[in-house]
């Protein structure tokens, strides 16, 4: 029997002050929310976050990364897609209270999958 669970494949745009927060978690887990950050959120395709990390993390940090990272897929179905834009802009909206239970179902490593600069 296998016991491996289904994953779904994010992806999530990010700065070099968050990453640098992952690689403290070793790679394996997303940093507390800020005041100012209410939500969480992931993408579900590489094309969205490849633009988020390259016009907007790089205009406002000097790099933008895009991380990809596995999550068990059960567990996600507590959290609705949300169409944020055109037909491809699809996020996971998680409540930043929730982030730690999130981490809890990453399955593997946060691992950086582009880099610009």
């Amino acid at each position: 029997m296998n016991s491996r669970q289904a994953t779904t494949t994010l992806w999530r745009p990010t700065g070099p002050e968050e990453l640098e927060l992952v690689h403290a978690l070793n790679r394996r887990a997303w940093p507390p929310r800020l005041p100012e950050q209410p939500i969480f959120y992931p993408v579900l395709n590489e094309d969205y976050a490849i633009r988020i990390a390259r016009d907007w993390n790089l205009k406002h940090s000097g790099v933008g990364f895009v991380t990809r990272f596995e999550v068990e897929s059960e567990f996600l179905t507590r959290y609705p897609v949300q169409q944020a834009g055109g037909e491809t802009i699809l996020e996971l909206w998680v409540p930043a209270e929730e982030l730690d239970e999130f981490n809890a179902h990453i399955v593997g490593e946060i691992q950086v999958v582009h880099e610009f600069r």
